[in-house]
């Protein structure tokens, strides 16, 4: 094994090589599923996450891709640390996504969905995603996700329809989701959207100013309005009841252009004045706020186009053209009869369909409802800190999105979903039902029909945290991985780690929902992060051409590479800055693992596990100390989700502490190799949660074992956890170290970087032992290439020296040849002085100072101080030479 040890020294790490076998083996093993670590579960600690379902028609991009690693990240580090473990995986149906794709493919071959017809449309729909769907859960593997992939669910399996049913129901009954003619969010599309599933946009549009003539009179009073069409739903014109321009107006009539209908002119302290000419029209029908306003004065709802955009028979000689392109038409003919006042452009934020990017327009539909009352407990407990939020600011953002909560748009007018459990009978009852009837409760009839409607997708989501673990799954969960005895066992859930842009999509509904039913909020910690971005920290858009493609950059580095990188930038709150060269340092970094790894296995053909031998060289127990901090440093960040402080913490400690000084101190002491390979392998596991197949690798090369012959893997070995203190043995190392580095300082400022010197005088700030003198020399001059080391206890004349906090080191002059470095800066000081003469003259100069820009002097300015600064330096440095 030695011999091939030494053989493989030769390869540079290939991770293709690795990835995919060692994720086949873990996988195969169960090493993710619950019982997966049952040799090292502990009694009573249990951790469950969800993943954020991600939508069966999508594949991986950059924002699942730090998602998944930050939960990968903390499952394995609570799976290891003994914890028994669920990640809950799954897919979630996306019903308006879903169905649009399969839309598509069907128009290809030139069949509509309504020449199929509904039933067999939902069957060409599960066709589709036993086909192609869920291709989002292959390359979750890639990245070296482990959840439970055994218990995965979708959002709309057999289980998690009857637990949609149950809660749907439950609701139902106790009056909480009710039917009504609402004003809802409209998109020609796709039907009815919630109010968080309108993306609004910058417009660059008009506004138009109408005149609306008075009865009998050719008076008449200007409306202005940026959605001209609308205007065959008119039932009021308003006014502001303050406004002395129009008091002698309010209760008059004006007759609206063509349709000559008959409206009235009132007042409401709702219309700004400023807006426009301060009249504005009022549509109760086809506006937000219109529609409070028709409330209040009880104003008719007139509707102008259908469910499709196509203005209806309101619009008389315009009926059938489309809401958009009727526009201009309109107006031109409103121009030709002299109803239009003047056109002006206009910016103002128009809603669009989240999904297609539609504009979205107010309509007036019969819709269900889920009644915002159910929310406020949720929102108490929120606010009695039962769940915190991470960073804690996103609690002042649910708490002030929830203030502003409206009733949620619930139904959607899809064939792919939930269809709504309400059930009709000629007899005019109504009714929710679990399952499907066959006579009516009231009258017995059998002449009854289901909703046509489907359940906004977010519905079935919003139930998650606890309809994966059996909760109203029925008898269907009985027989299953999932049932109710998991709902026992991990509800509430210990952590949801998601992005902030669905807060309130779907967390804030978990929490409605988890609370409701269940009486608990779902998870006592919420991490929120940020967006990735590129690296000038604008947003990623194929428009912009500046998408990151996560498989290719794991195709390119390595998983390890990208999930490192990822969380080594995402700090608490803050974006992530995708960058090339943090990707390099991340990849130079598993190959300094690497041949850290190669440099051992040249010193010993296999080493122990470090609980199995006792630290006895100076230097071992220094680096296990060392070792200890960086265990309680990652295990504290990791424990308070700061996923980037952890990353940065490891990266200095196996490149900075073990690699650099561990290793190169060694070299001063071979017997402390097999302590430092113990040690490192360890740390391997420390590392593992990060970079799951790199510390898999290199442990095992250290083992002198395999994955594939030996089935062990670190993944379900205990995580470190080792508390040891030497306090005198540690600050001898860090005097050491910090002479090491001043003396090396010290040989650079004198162009003997490189060279052996012959002597260093040492004055440290504390005294040494003999037995620490002894060590100290050793290793010192050894690392500092000196051959000489002398201790003393006061400055040494005639010496140029270098001062840091714990040590002066001290280089006689008499011992070197000193005039190659006094040439050198003499030289700078030359080439620096010049530049300042120039820099100078250039300033001293009336014309130049005159007609120069600005910005040319002020560069010229920091210039001229920075080569002063410079010289400043080098003058410094002379008088230590010459001195």
């Amino acid at each position: 094994m030695q011999e091939n040890n030494q053989k493989e020294t030769k390869n540079t790490y290939n991770p293709k090589e690795i990835e995919d076998k060692f994720y086949k083996i873990w996988e195969e093993n169960g090493f993710f599923e619950i019982e997966g670590n049952k040799e090292i579960q502990k009694e009573g600690k249990k951790f469950c996450i969800m993943l954020p379902p991600p939508n069966v028609t999508g594949s991986l991009h950059i924002g699942h891709a730090l998602n998944h690693t930050l939960i990968d990240i903390i499952t394995r580090y609570k799976r290891m640390d003994g914890y028994k473990t669920l990640w809950q995986a799954g897919l979630d149906h996306a019903g308006i996504a879903t169905q649009n794709v399969v839309e598509k493919q069907l128009l290809e071959q030139g069949i509509k969905k309504e020449d199929l017809g509904r039933e067999e449309f939902v069957k060409k729909v599960w066709e589709w995603k036993e086909k192609s769907g869920g291709t989002i859960l292959k390359q979750m593997r890639k990245l070296g996700s482990s959840p439970a992939w055994s218990r995965s669910r979708f959002t709309m399996d057999e289980g998690l329809q009857e637990s949609v049913k149950e809660a749907f129901v439950e609701l139902y009954n106790k009056g909480h989701i009710v039917q009504g003619k609402y004003l809802v969010n409209w998109c020609t599309h796709d039907g009815a959207l919630s109010d968080i599933e309108v993306d609004y946009k910058e417009n660059n549009g008009k506004l138009y100013y109408l005149r609306y003539f008075l009865e009998d009179s050719k008076e008449f009073i200007v409306v202005a309005t940026t959605r001209p069409e609308t205007y065959f739903g008119d039932t009021a014109v308003m006014v502001n009841p303050n406004d002395e321009k129009y008091k002698h107006l309010i209760g008059k009539n004006v007759i609206l252009p063509i349709i000559n209908r008959k409206v009235k002119i009132i007042a409401d302290l709702h219309v700004d004045m400023e807006f426009g000419t301060g009249a504005v029209k009022v549509t109760p029908a086809h506006d937000v706020n219109d529609y409070e306003v028709g409330k209040r004065h009880n104003l008719e709802q007139i509707v102008a186009f259908d469910k499709y955009g196509i203005l209806n028979e309101n619009a008389t000689e315009f009926q059938g053209l489309e809401r958009l392109e009727a526009r201009e038409i309109i107006i031109k003919k409103l121009e030709s009869l002299g109803f239009v006042e003047k056109i002006e452009d206009y910016k103002n934020q128009v809603g669009h369909c989240y999904r297609c990017g539609n504009v979205v327009e107010p309509y007036i539909s019969k819709q269900w409802f889920l009644k915002k009352e159910v929310v406020k407990s949720a929102i108490d407990k929120i606010n009695k800190d039962e769940s915190n939020f991470y960073p804690p600011q996103w609690k002042n953002n649910y708490n002030a999105w929830m203030k502003e909560l409206r009733d949620w748009c619930i139904s959607r007018q899809l064939w792919w979903g939930h269809k709504i459990p309400v059930f009709y009978c000629k007899c005019k009852h109504q009714w929710a039902s679990k399952t499907t009837p066959t006579n009516c409760p009231k009258c017995g009839g059998n002449e009854i029909h289901q909703d046509p409607d489907v359940l906004d997708t977010w519905f079935s989501s919003a139930l998650w945290p606890f309809s994966t673990l059996g909760w109203g799954n029925g008898d269907i969960g009985k027989n299953t991985l999932w049932n109710e005895s998991d709902l026992r066992e991990f509800y509430p859930n210990s952590l949801m780690i998601t992005g902030f842009d669905i807060l309130f999509f779907w967390v804030a509904r978990m929490l409605m929902m988890g609370e409701f039913f269940l009486k608990e909020l779902p998870f006592p910690d919420i991490y929120l992060h940020a967006l990735v971005r590129d690296e000038h920290g604008q947003k990623m858009s194929k428009s912009k051409g500046n998408v990151v493609d996560p498989l290719n950059l794991i195709d390119t580095y390595s998983a390890d590479v990208l999930r490192f990188t990822l969380a080594i930038l995402c700090a608490q709150g803050r974006d992530v800055r995708m960058s090339q060269s943090q990707l390099e340092i991340s990849k130079n970094f598993t190959n300094k693992l690497y041949n850290a790894t190669n440099f051992l296995l040249l010193n010993c053909e296999q080493f122990p596990n470090l609980q199995d031998i006792e630290i006895k060289t100076e230097l071992g127990k220094y680096m296990l100390e060392v070792f200890s901090k960086t265990t309680k440093e990652v295990r504290s960040n990791l424990e308070q989700y700061r996923f980037n402080d952890g990353a940065n913490t490891l990266y200095r400690y196996l490149w900075g502490e073990f690699c650099d000084w561990g290793i190169e101190l060694s070299k001063a002491n071979k017997d402390s190799i097999i302590e430092l390979g113990a040690i490192f392998k360890e740390s391997m596991l420390l590392l593992h949660p990060y970079m799951p197949f790199i510390s898999e690798y290199l442990w095992h090369r250290l083992n002198k074992s395999t994955l594939e012959d030996s089935k062990e893997s670190i993944m379900v070995k205990n995580y470190p956890s080792i508390n040891y203190t030497d306090s005198k043995n540690y600050q001898l190392f860090e005097l050491i170290l910090d002479s090491i580095v001043s003396i090396r300082r010290l040989k650079t400022t004198i162009d003997l970087a490189n060279q052996k010197i012959p002597k260093v005088y040492i004055l440290p700030n504390a005294k040494l032992e003999s037995k620490q003198q002894e060590l100290f020399i050793k290793y010192v001059s050894k690392l500092s290439k000196t051959e000489e080391i002398e201790i003393v206890e006061s400055k040494v004349s005639n010496c140029i020296a270098d001062i840091t906090e714990k040590v002066q080191s001290l280089i006689p002059t008499d011992s070197i040849d000193l005039s190659q470095a006094i040439n050198k800066l003499n030289r700078q000081k030359e080439k620096t002085q010049k530049e300042i003469d120039k820099l100078n003259n250039m300033l001293k100069n009336a014309k130049f100072v005159q007609n120069a820009p600005k910005e040319v002097l002020e560069t010229n300015q920091k210039a001229l101080d920075e080569q002063n600064g410079k010289l400043e330096r080098i003058n410094e440095e002379l008088q230590k030479l010459q001195a």
